[in-house]
């Protein structure tokens, strides 16, 4: 199954404040598991995400099914992709306890695992500039998204040590990411883990309409 290994939940892992207690009794007597996503994780992945970044109340509810079909296909597409180096990773519950019922939003995948997060690891490029024609790549974590019911018990965390280790096999000594300013629990998780800001990164909606900015930051992955 290509497991990048287990680790014990931690109440705390993840984000601030104090753990969920729904999430205490579910997921911090499991172990964690982590491995590379197959197409049959797609629709609870497509699922997930769609939870995780879109409005999952009111009257933009109507437009989820066509939302969640988009980011099937366009992780589909990601995963059959050969052409630049992807790793698109899943948290499983891998404990031995009897399986939990799947919530209303997020079903079990086809092959059978509680799905509890994912994450996406490519490589990006530089700008090219007049002294250099070829951008420099580097490692890049993108769409970490964990179900609601597994979020303050250390999914996130596994996910992005997972992802870190996959970088460190391609190759790099640092890695890459962004998070926006208002997301502290996010930034919180970041810096434990030892992720420094490079930059804040300016847009029209953040210098015209008061939208959070993004701040791009990076982890050396070599212990000095």
């Amino acid at each position: 199954m290509n497991f990048f290994g287990t680790a014990r939940s931690q109440p705390n892992s993840g984000s601030q404040g104090r753990p969920n207690p729904a999430a205490i009794s579910r997921w911090l007597v499991s172990d964690v598991a982590v491995r590379r996503a197959t197409s049959q994780d797609l629709r609870t992945l497509s699922e997930i995400l769609a939870a995780s970044f879109h409005e999952t109340q009111g009257w933009r509810t109507w437009f989820l099914p066509l939302i969640r079909l988009g980011i099937y296909e366009d992780l589909r597409h990601r995963l059959r992709s050969s052409q630049h180096p992807h790793a698109c990773l899943v948290a499983i519950d891998g404990g031995d306890r009897p399986r939990l019922e799947p919530d209303l939003n997020v079903p079990l995948s086809a092959r059978g695992d509680q799905l509890l997060g994912t994450v996406e690891l490519s490589l990006k490029s530089t700008p090219t500039t007049a002294w250099r024609m070829n951008g420099l790549s580097y490692p890049y974590i993108s769409n970490l998204a964990v179900r609601p019911q597994a979020r303050r018990c250390g999914v996130a965390r596994q996910l992005l040590m997972a992802c870190e280790q996959t970088a460190l096999e391609w190759g790099f000594r640092d890695i890459y990411l962004h998070v926006l300013d208002n997301n502290l629990p996010a930034r919180a998780l970041y810096t434990q883990l030892g992720y420094r800001l490079q930059r804040v990164e300016l847009t029209w909606g953040a210098t015209w309409f008061g939208q959070p900015r993004q701040l791009f930051l990076s982890k050396s992955l070599i212990r000095s």
